[in-house]
């Protein structure tokens, strides 16, 4: 298969897809070290996880160097292999104390002469369906506590993000006891990985997902799904309006906007939609694309380049309809690669695709409101569930609205927290996913299965007590 350079448009890498054979294989191995793995016990596998994040560590500028082609972005991908390292530490300290700490003990059941207590075990075999957006970290934001818990855990990165594997198998070389492995290709290669595996995890669109829970269905396993996102931000009266335009483009922007957590629909009152505006305009002109020079400037191409000709369809048919453009508008083609300023949207309405659609690209649609409730109505009419963020006067006030959006996660006086935030326990709504959350504790627990240990206290029951003809 081939890989395409999202700054020159160029198909300069190509890495072997993973045959049904050789995908077989892999899980068949990574099932035969499992459990090892897991009989090491907490503080055993923590210690394998503390030299697998210096081993990443070590080889931190080539993961980057090569993430860095993948995805056009330097910085960004500086922060993914540096946030790889310390997600695992983090498991690592935090897991064992977790793990120790369920409640084994034995406790008298309703029913009398019997006793309960609990046993954990781990699902022998994880599997990962990883998403372009953010490779590195997707690609391990469960695999990891799944390795803590005591999985072994198979992991198909996406075929268009590729080249940070290579890396990362020097990586896992340097620590051989760890039961981690990558398989490559499309979407057969998926396919063929949930057809192996005990547990999955799939992020990227709801359209792909309700696919995996349907396989996932057939082979009777758990689907953990983290899905699309079109969330929303309310701006109060109460709001500095210059303060709230820049949490507002920086949360709809980063990654130029190809992240699930971005917002993508932008509500403020009336009462302070004119400075707003003009801050969240200027501030919008004011970003730089990282062209022509890849280390200067904010905002890179669309590392898929179906993706920017989908936003750029919104944008039209918001225009068609309307709309009318502040600032940006139009993809540009710089190098091969394909490129959109933030692009600020007014006069927007509800039956627009911008609207409606989940975008992936630095695209703020604003809508001015007369009052809260209106804002609240608006903001929850969507199919999906993710996150939200409320811009208000006051802590309590954004706490307050914040408690009536339907969203998982809900940023307060801020915007996009859950890339910054991964102990926030959070159950996405709607659309958006399907399954325990990944954030905080129980990203580790779900890989956790409880077994019932049923003690007789008193004396077992004879066949005799089921003979017919006696009374009752």
């Amino acid at each position: 298969m081939k890989a395409r350079n999202p700054r020159t448009g160029e198909e300069d890498y190509e890495f072997a897809e993973s045959s049904r054979d050789e995908i077989a294989a892999e899980a068949a191995r990574l099932r035969a070290a499992q459990p090892a793995w897991e009989a090491l016990g907490p503080e055993g596998r923590a210690e394998v996880l503390g030299r697998f994040a210096d081993a990443v560590d070590a080889t931190a500028p080539q993961i980057a160097a090569a993430l860095t082609i993948d995805t056009g972005r330097g910085a960004v991908s500086w922060i993914e292999v540096e946030g790889l390292a310390r997600n695992i530490r983090k498991w690592a300290e935090r897991g064992p104390g977790l793990i120790e700490g369920l409640d084994r003990e034995a406790h008298p059941s309703a029913t009398p002469g019997f006793e309960i207590a609990a046993h954990y075990s781990a699902y022998p075999l994880f599997g990962a369906i990883a998403p372009w957006n953010f490779p590195v970290i997707l690609s391990h934001i469960d695999a990891v506590p799944a390795l803590m818990a005591g999985c072994a855990a198979l992991v198909k990165p996406s075929e268009v993000t590729p080249r940070f594997v290579a890396p990362m198998r020097e990586v896992l070389a340097k620590v051989p006891e760890l039961p981690l492995a990558y398989v490559m290709g499309g979407a057969e290669v998926g396919e063929a990985l949930i057809e192996e595996v005990d547990y999955v995890c799939f992020t990227g669109s709801t359209g792909t997902g309700k696919k995996v829970a349907v396989a996932a269905a057939r082979q009777l396993i758990p689907a953990n799904l983290e899905l699309g996102g079109k969330d929303p931000m309310i701006v109060t009266a109460n709001a500095d309006p210059e303060w709230a335009a820049g949490i507002a483009l920086r949360s709809s922007i980063v990654a130029t906007g190809q992240a699930c957590q971005s917002i993508e629909r932008i509500f403020v009152a009336r009462e302070i939609a004119e400075p707003f505006l003009a801050q969240l305009t200027e501030g919008a002109k004011a970003v730089e694309i990282t062209y022509p020079d890849a280390g200067q400037g904010h905002l890179g191409p669309f590392i898929f380049p179906a993706q920017a000709a989908k936003v750029q369809a919104q944008i039209n048919d918001a225009v068609a309809k309307g709309a009318r453009v502040l600032a940006g508008g139009q993809v540009e083609e710089l190098g091969g690669g394909k490129y959109l300023r933030p692009t600020i949207l007014t006069d927007v309405t509800p039956d627009m695709a911008v609207m409606r659609e989940e975008t992936f690209g630095p695209v703020l649609p604003v809508t001015v409101f007369d009052d809260l409730e209106s804002a609240i109505t608006m903001a929850n009419d969507t199919e999906y569930g993710l996150s939200a963020g409320v811009l208000a006067g006051s802590l309590e006030e954004a706490a307050e609205i914040g408690s009536r959006l339907e969203a998982g996660a809900i940023s307060l006086q801020d915007g996009a927290l859950t890339s910054m935030v991964g102990d926030a326990t959070n159950h996405s709504r709607k659309a958006s996913g399907l399954g325990p959350s990944r954030m905080g504790d129980e990203g580790l627990l779900r890989f956790l299965r409880r077994k019932a240990m049923i003690r007789q206290t008193g004396q077992a029951l004879p066949i005799d007590a089921y003979r017919e003809g006696q009374s009752a």
